[in-house]
């Protein structure tokens, strides 16, 4: 998995070693990846409150983290083609060619089965159930659509989604032998609920912005994205001002519920939309590079401040 020593340099110099350990970071896409595991323990610790054991948390995170480490894998096996096609991907390890087919197909099979596994033994039946629903989407529905339809973006919104609630039916432990076999009722809680659809709806404008400013890469990948058609950018603008928008509707969910304390996150929450509202505005207003870049850059903060303002204030 890392390059050969070269004459003089063993395979134990701090060099190498680097080399490998970044090629392994991107192949399980780390840095994506560091978006589950927030966000399944923001959802843990949301459910559990006072009461939570850490031992199941931790045992949540290994699972899930496991899965999406090896979803990362898979789906970079089936992009290898469009991702030696766009500059910012062709210098990916399979695509280079730093590391072989079959060790990453490997590797991905072992991390999959493992948070799988894991799961099912040592958390519960449904995480495990929405851990492998993650991954079938991701993989066989999701990617495969990226090279058919612009619809892409929202079944990818779906599965990038779900990990919230792996972490909020994680913290409901195991099944009790009195209740029914599989809880259905877990994923519709108001609080699981919530936090699905603000992963979902924070998605969109995030991605939008991204596929536009990177539009011709994804042509040369052959992406059927949204914004490949949109020299202009205002359909791309238009569509990420709408799903700002219902993120700012969404504020009040919470507090219909009387998930938290309704005053200080209906001020808070609002102000933090606003301000993502007015960068969408921004890139509707004026489409360009930076428009759209200081909506990206904006999506970025926006969700781990939602986040923590849902974990301060949460009843």
């Amino acid at each position: 998995m890392t390059a050969p020593a070269s004459p003089g340099r063993t395979a134990a110099t701090p060099e190498v070693a680097r080399f490998g350990l970044k090629d392994l970071l991107a192949l399980t896409k780390f840095r994506l990846s560091v978006l589950v595991i927030v966000t399944t323990l923001v959802a843990f610790w949301l459910r559990s409150g006072a009461a939570m054991s850490w031992t199941l948390m931790l045992h949540t995170m290994l699972g899930s983290t496991l899965a999406a480490l090896g979803s990362a894998v898979f789906n970079q096996l089936m992009e290898i083609e469009p991702d030696s096609r766009m500059r910012r991907t062709a210098d990916r390890p399979l695509p280079a060619g730093r590391i072989s087919i079959g060790a990453a197909f490997g590797l991905g099979w072992l991390l999959s089965a493992l948070g799988l596994i894991h799961l099912v033994h040592r958390v519960n039946v449904e995480a495990a159930f929405l851990t492998a629903a993650t991954l079938a989407l991701y993989l066989f529905v999701y990617t495969p659509l990226k090279r058919q339809s612009s619809v892409n973006t929202l079944v990818g919104a779906v599965s990038g989604a779900l990990p919230p609630l792996i972490g909020w039916v994680g913290a409901a432990g195991p099944n009790p032998a009195r209740d029914a076999y599989f809880r259905w009722e877990l994923m519709v809680e108001p609080g699981a609920l919530y936090l699905f659809a603000l992963l979902f709806l924070w998605q969109l404008p995030h991605f939008l912005a991204i596929n536009w400013m990177y539009r011709d890469e994804y042509v040369r990948g052959g992406f059927v994205m949204l914004a490949n058609e949109d020299e202009q950018g205002e359909r791309t603008s238009r569509h990420a001002l709408a799903w700002s928008l219902a993120m700012l509707l969404l504020t009040f969910q919470p507090i219909w519920h009387g998930l938290v304390r309704p005053l200080p996150f209906a001020v808070i929450g609002l102000l933090i939309n606003l301000w993502l509202c007015a960068r969408a505005l921004g890139f509707q207003r004026n489409p360009c590079r930076d428009s759209a870049r200081r909506l990206f850059l904006g999506t970025l903060l926006y969700l781990p401040l939602m986040l923590l303002l849902a974990a301060l204030l949460w009843r």
